[in-house]
């Protein structure tokens, strides 16, 4: 069932707030586009209308040199042949000019080029009424008329550029604002853009961690419900359900273990020490062949009871267990594990090495020991008879080494990538009456794992299986002091010199 709060804002959909966010997105984007679109169709008409002008004008300014020329050439034509039909076409092109002139004062109102040529022309069109001797004086007016006619034209050339200035500054003008308008609206795209984004990833994210805390088996409690899209709130949802129910699959796993154990390690604990009875001569001596078939039982009991106590582990290590350091002998610990298998060693006909202390270090000892334990039994129960077992180890720094080491078999490259998985068994067959629970390994790279270390099978060139145990340093209050001291002139101490 979907919150409340989160239905008053969010999109009931993953396709509708995917939708929502396009058509926002794009919202300024077209808001641009209309703006935009009115502003460059005014720029194109301003540039189409002063290009028409501009060759409009240019033409006419033309036109009107062009008909002042022509006029002078006719008067003098007339002053010297004296046709009269020179005359009627000098009244054309007066005619002409003064048509011209006018549409020109539309551009150059204010001129006073303009308006001495109005005059001007005025004088001019009284000369066919003139006698022929006062027409030849006046002949001379015609030069400043060709003159304010040429001003004319370049006070044309100047109003043109004028207004070709306008509009380079109106289209300036013009592109800043657009200009400004896109770098507004493009952010606002882009902010909008994260806006949503972040709407979509926010949830994906929460769902992300909560998947991380259910598999890492981290108990999340309080957990905010999350707001967004219904498919994402339904999963959530989902997800709840799933944790609910691996707690309760993990609470029935935990009660199933406590069970077993006890059920196990009790009859256990009884057959055990009846053999222990039955070994002390308690019902009686006891031949030869008895006595093997005793020894026999108390071995695999032994055994029964080593492969329940690695299962406890696993579990125990699942549920993250804290690390508890102290300082301890290293090659004091090997040893007491060494001996806890020494009735096996001595079955196999095993020669061990050990390398010698005080060898000191920062560490967990039940997860040491642990880890010790499953290596030297590993090497037990996979190793040649008459065989080598080899425990060596060196610190170097800010580290210690452990190695076990034995001959046989080596491991199948095939087996190598899943060596520490849980209950994972490879190709090679256990030596002895029972077969193993294949979490050995697994328990021992989940002790390194809890003290910040490191468990891997390394090539080595003598012996056909090595481990290699790696922990880092571990300094605590009043040890930084001892340990700098124990370095100065410290040599790496190896159990084996070949």
């Amino acid at each position: 069932m979907t919150t409340r709060v989160s239905r008053r804002w969010r999109p009931r959909s993953l396709l509708q707030l995917v939708l929502l966010a396009f058509l926002v997105v794009m919202l300024p984007l077209a808001v641009l586009m209309l703006q935009a679109g009115p502003a460059l169709s005014e720029l194109s008409r301003l540039a189409d209308v002063s290009a028409r002008q501009a060759v409009e004008e240019t033409r006419r300014a033309r036109s009107l040199s062009a008909l002042a020329l022509e006029m002078e050439r006719g008067a003098r034509q007339y002053a010297v042949v004296e046709q009269e039909s020179l005359l009627e076409i000098y009244a054309e092109r007066i005619e002409e000019y003064r048509e011209m002139l006018a549409q020109q004062r539309q551009l150059l109102p204010d001129d006073p080029d303009v308006a001495a040529l109005e005059a001007q022309l005025v004088e001019l069109a009284r000369l066919p009424e003139l006698p022929l001797e006062e027409f030849e004086e006046r002949l001379i007016d015609f030069i400043p008329f060709a003159q304010h006619t040429e001003a004319v034209r370049r006070a044309t050339n100047r109003q043109i550029d004028i207004r070709i200035d306008a509009i380079r500054e109106r289209a300036e003008a013009v592109q800043t604002q657009l200009w400004l308008q896109t770098a507004a609206l493009v952010s606002a795209s882009l902010v909008l853009m994260l806006l949503f984004t972040w709407l979509i990833i926010r949830p994906v994210r929460q769902l992300e961690r909560r998947v991380l805390s259910i598999g890492s088996g981290g108990q999340s409690h309080a957990v905010r419900p999350i707001q967004g899209p219904a498919e994402l709130v339904q999963l959530d949802e989902r997800l709840d359900w799933l944790s609910s129910r691996l707690e309760e699959l993990e609470a029935e796993k935990q009660q199933f273990l406590r069970h077993m154990s006890h059920e196990l390690k009790t009859p256990l604990a009884s057959v055990r020490e009846g053999s222990a009875l039955l070994a002390d001569g308690v019902a009686g001596e006891l031949s030869p062949h008895q006595r093997e078939i005793l020894e026999l039982i108390d071995a695999s009991g032994g055994e029964l009871q080593r492969l329940i106590e690695q299962l406890l582990d696993y579990n125990l290590l699942q549920h993250n267990r804290q690390m508890q350091t102290e300082r301890l002998d290293v090659a004091t610990v090997a040893k007491e594990v060494l001996a806890k298998h020494r009735l096996a060693l001595d079955n196999k006909g095993m020669r061990v090495d050990c390398f010698d202390g005080p060898l000191e270090w920062q560490a967990d000892r039940a997860a040491t020991t642990s880890i010790l334990d499953n290596l030297i039994s590993n090497a037990i129960a996979y190793g040649e008879d008459a065989g080598e077992l080899v425990v060596r180890a060196r610190r170097c720094h800010d580290r210690l080494t452990i190695e076990v080491a034995n001959s046989g078999a080596p491991i199948a490259d095939e087996d190598r990538p899943r060596l520490f998985e849980a209950f994972y068994q490879g190709r090679a067959r256990r030596k002895g009456p029972l077969k193993g629970s294949g979490i050995g390994l697994s328990v021992a790279a989940d002790c390194a794992r809890l003290q910040h270390g490191s468990l891997e099978l390394v090539d080595d060139p003598y012996y056909a299986v090595c481990f290699r145990l790696t922990l880092p340093r571990v300094l605590v209050a009043g040890q930084l002091a001892h340990d700098h001291l124990a370095l100065v002139g410290e040599t790496s101490t190896h159990a084996r010199n070949r």
